[in-house]
């Protein structure tokens, strides 16, 4: 006789059927398959800096979708047109310090973003053309070191000018005195001494000799000032010191600032000659 399965037994079937397909679909609920998101860049990368030998360029990463964990940065060295690109080797740093090698080319960098499901590449437009190093100015007498004049031009701030010597003739001041011829010598740059500085004397206080005009110091530092006795002198009957002001500047230069230098000198007074 022919036996029949209980009715039960397809509707077992097709309920672990179903079960099954749940398994597989993450269950009956609402499961959904994972995605990747790799970073999508949405602004290129950007290099900053002067193109020029000795100057160092900085990559900028540009945007990112994705959320990156990491950046890699690549360097190329371009004709100077941005194209025929080849790797810098060692170049994978966020910044590049222009080489000699670099003069006439461009540059640009390979900017990859990373994370956990993948990575993209962009690459910045490149810089441009690098130009060499500026010639540095020659050295003037005022740099050179060890002594000899230096010209009153090639002394520049934060040098000063001093003045260092002073004599007088007579050297000593009488009652009688009519006339005095004062030198006074000017140096910088570490005791060099200055040739074309100008020269500005007056006793103090004032009226007892004439005020002569600005006098250049010479090739040996030295300028030599004559001035003539007023009604003014002696200030004082008992007067043993006569006071000058000195003051000693580049043509056409500020006569309170810049390389200035400004003193006072005294001289002995002997009334009784």
């Amino acid at each position: 006789m022919k036996k029949h399965l209980p009715k039960l037994i397809p509707a077992v079937i097709l309920a672990l059927a179903a079960g099954l397909v749940g398994v597989v679909l993450g269950g009956t609920g609402t499961g959904t398959a994972a995605t990747t998101a790799k970073p999508t860049n949405t602004r290129p990368p950007t290099i900053s800096g002067k193109a020029q030998v000795g100057q160092t360029l900085t990559a900028n990463e540009g945007q990112w979708t994705g959320n990156p964990t990491d950046f890699d940065y690549s360097w190329r060295r371009c004709d100077a047109d941005g194209g025929s690109c080849s790797l810098i080797s060692g170049a994978n740093q966020k910044t590049y310090l222009l080489k000699d090698v670099d003069k006439g080319n461009t540059l640009r960098v390979r900017v990859t973003a990373q994370n956990a499901d993948g990575n993209t590449v962009s690459t910045s437009v490149p810089t441009a053309v690098v130009t060499e190093a500026p010639t540095p100015p020659p050295a003037s007498n005022c740099d050179k070191p060890g002594g000899g004049t230096v010209a009153i031009g090639d002394v520049k701030s934060p040098n000063r000018l001093l003045v260092d010597k002073q004599s007088l003739d007579p050297n000593v001041v009488g009652g009688s005195s009519q006339q005095l011829v004062a030198r006074f010598h000017v140096t910088a740059c570490n005791g060099k001494s200055v040739q074309g500085a100008l020269v500005y004397v007056t006793a103090v206080p004032y009226n007892q000799f004439s005020i002569p005009a600005e006098a250049p110091t010479g090739g040996d530092g030295w300028a030599e000032l004559r001035m003539n006795r007023l009604r003014g002198f002696p200030a004082a009957n008992r007067q043993q010191l006569l006071v000058m002001f000195v003051r000693a500047r580049e043509p056409g230069g500020n006569v309170l600032g810049g390389i200035s230098t400004r003193r006072l000198v005294s001289f002995p007074v002997n009334l009784g000659r």
